[in-house]
């Protein structure tokens, strides 16, 4: 008896695969009686699924009654895909933490926004105090400025003008044209730099990485005093970037 209701779910589970799998085979949509049809399916067990999984985002109801699959197993898809990608990638931050005793960041530009993607940490590298967050503080950190130092002048601009230049700490950059101008003067280096322009006792340096053509930025965060450690930091960064965009590659 303690069975029935998993088999019932069960029942109900295939079901739903089965209209999905009807209402996939027509793109240009179907009404529900063609479905009901086409599925074997009960009328109204059929029309209680196609409400559900419309609603559920897995069917998109036409303006003329038909269905198509809606957008749903797509974003399920992508995430899918997406935690792969960083499962290949991870290793890599890992080795990275490890070696220099400093938390590890991975970010990404996407949809006109500079994301975090992976934060690998450890008792031994904490993360920083994430207390704003990344999307409005590209201009404080290191892994936003590398991002926008490797943005060309329009996407550049056009960020710039959607997010405010707050002003997080004293060594925070809150005018345009400065950072600007330290974003291009850094160029010549693969590294960008923030000396506690986020937090306060915390110095984070970054370089870019890429998901084919999908920009980001690699880097750790480690506190003031062991600004000594830059030039180690950066050789590492730079083997460990080569290494992430390499397995985001093979993996995508």
């Amino acid at each position: 008896m303690g069975d029935q209701p998993s088999l019932s779910l069960l029942a109900s589970v295939r079901r739903a695969y089965r209209l999905l799998e009807v209402a996939g085979a027509h793109e240009g949509g179907a009404l529900a009686e063609q479905l009901t049809r086409e599925s074997g399916l009960e009328p109204e067990t059929a029309n209680h699924l196609l409400r559900t999984l419309t609603q559920d985002g897995y069917l998109r109801k036409l303006d003329d009654g038909g269905y198509v699959i809606g957008d749903m197993p797509n974003r399920l898809r992508t995430a899918s895909r997406g935690e792969g990608l960083l499962a290949a990638v991870r290793p890599a931050l890992a080795a990275l933490r490890d070696g220099m005793s400093a938390a590890a960041y991975l970010t990404f530009y996407e949809d006109g926004e500079i994301r975090v993607a992976e934060i690998v940490d450890g008792p031994l590298a904490p993360r920083a105090n994430l207390w704003v967050g990344f999307e409005d503080a590209g201009h404080a950190t290191a892994l936003g400025k590398c991002v926008l130092r490797e943005l060309n002048e329009e996407a550049r601009g056009e960020y710039l003008s959607r997010h405010s230049l707050a002003d997080l700490t004293p060594r925070t950059i809150t005018h345009r044209e400065e950072l600007i101008r330290q974003l291009e003067a850094s160029l010549p280096t693969p590294s960008v730099m923030d000396r506690e322009e986020y937090a306060l006792g915390t110095v984070c340096i970054a370089v870019p990485v890429f998901n084919g053509d999908t920009l980001g930025s690699l880097g750790i965060s480690f506190r003031a005093d062991r600004m000594y450690r830059t030039s180690q930091a950066r050789e590492m960064l730079l083997s460990s970037a080569g290494r992430v965009t390499r397995g985001l590659t093979l993996s995508f």
